[in-house]
């Protein structure tokens, strides 16, 4: 089993940075990539990153592109998401998730696994 757990603090101001934490515990052989997803109330979950936890592989939606990096410390086993310029539009609340794979569809919620219980982050206007 994986577990993964989000943090971070979650109002900032449009234009302000926010950085987001996934803790991640469990067995490594069960997931060899982390990415990040949000929700709206009543909508699916979009995509925002990725990366490859063993490979220097990221990927973006090209909404968040420029203006998010996703990174990692193997050491802490932790998943960061740096936010950067944010909208209000990049209101909603985010989760960390993991699976296992190789060239698959890592924009999609349905490839990944393991999900986190979510953190909500809010931009004011």
């Amino acid at each position: 089993q994986v577990q993964l757990v989000e943090s971070g603090v979650g109002l900032v101001q449009t234009g302000g940075s926010l950085k987001l934490f996934c803790a991640v515990s469990g067995y490594t052989g069960s997931y060899n990539y982390v990415g990040w997803f949000t929700q709206i109330p009543e909508l699916d979950r979009d995509w925002v990153a990725t990366m490859y936890i063993h490979a220097v592989i990221l990927y973006y939606a090209y909404s968040v592109k420029g203006r998010f990096t996703i990174s990692r410390d193997n050491a802490k086993n932790t998943v960061y998401l740096q936010m950067n310029t944010l909208k209000p539009e990049d209101t909603a609340m985010y989760y960390c998730a993991a699976g296992l794979g190789v060239g698959g569809r890592v924009a999609s919620a349905s490839h990944y696994n393991y999900w986190g219980q979510g953190t909500q982050v809010t931009v004011s206007s």
